[in-house]
C-alpha cells in the first residue's frame, strides 16, 4: 500500500505542477486578446474563449469547490454555453485566475492529505450532472478527469486565440 500512496502523491504533485503552468500559459494568452477576441467564435456552432473560461469555472465550481466549501452546486451550464457570451478581459482573467486557485487549492489539500486520493467526495451529494464522474468516483479520478477537461479546453482557447492574433507571445520564467 505504501508504494500504491507513493505513486499517488508523486501523481498529485505532477498534476499541481501542470495545472500552475496551465494557468499561467492561459493568464498570458488572456493578456494578449482584448475584449471582442475574447467573445468571437469561429462559426455559429462553436464556443469562444468566453465560452470556454466560463465553463472551466463552472467546471471547477460543481465539482471542487462546492466539495472544499461545502456549498451548494449554483451552477449555470446552459449559461456557460450561450451563443454571443461576453467577458470584459478583466473578467475573463479573472474567472480563469478563480478556476485555478481552486482546482490547485484542492490538489494542494489531496497532497498534505494522501489518504483522501481513494475517498469517494460525492458519495452523499446529489447526483452529479453534465460530468464524465459519478457519485462513486474517488478523489483521484476527479482530478485526473479534471487535468483531461481543462487541458482540452484550453488548447481550444489557445487555437481560438491564435486565430485572432496570430503567434501569441510567452515568457519564460
Amino acid at each position: 500500500m505504501c508504494v500504491l500512496l507513493d505513486i499517488s502523491i508523486s501523481l498529485v504533485e505532477s498534476m499541481l505542477s501542470k495545472f500552475k503552468a496551465d494557468k499561467k500559459w492561459l493568464l498570458q494568452a488572456i493578456e494578449q486578446l482584448d475584449e471582442e477576441d475574447i467573445s468571437w467564435s469561429p462559426t455559429n456552432e462553436s464556443n469562444s474563449i468566453a465560452n470556454l473560461i466560463s465553463h472551466i469555472r463552472g467546471t471547477a465550481h460543481s465539482r471542487i469547490e462546492i466539495l472544499l466549501y461545502k456549498i451548494p452546486d449554483t451552477r449555470d451550464r446552459d449559461k456557460e454555453f450561450e451563443r454571443g457570451l461576453k467577458l470584459s478581459k478583466e473578467q475573463a482573467l479573472i474567472m480563469a485566475t478563480e478556476a485555478f486557485d481552486i482546482i490547485i487549492k484542492y490538489l494542494e489539500y489531496l497532497n498534505s492529505h494522501p489518504e483522501m486520493l481513494l475517498s469517494q467526495p460525492f458519495l452523499d451529494m446529489p447526483p452529479l450532472t453534465y460530468s464524465a464522474v459519478n457519485n462513486q468516483t474517488t478523489a483521484l479520478n476527479l482530478m485526473i478527469q479534471m487535468v483531461r477537461e481543462i487541458n482540452y479546453h484550453i488548447g481550444q482557447i489557445n487555437y481560438i486565440a491564435k486565430m485572432r492574433k496570430g503567434p501569441l507571445v510567452w515568457k519564460y520564467d
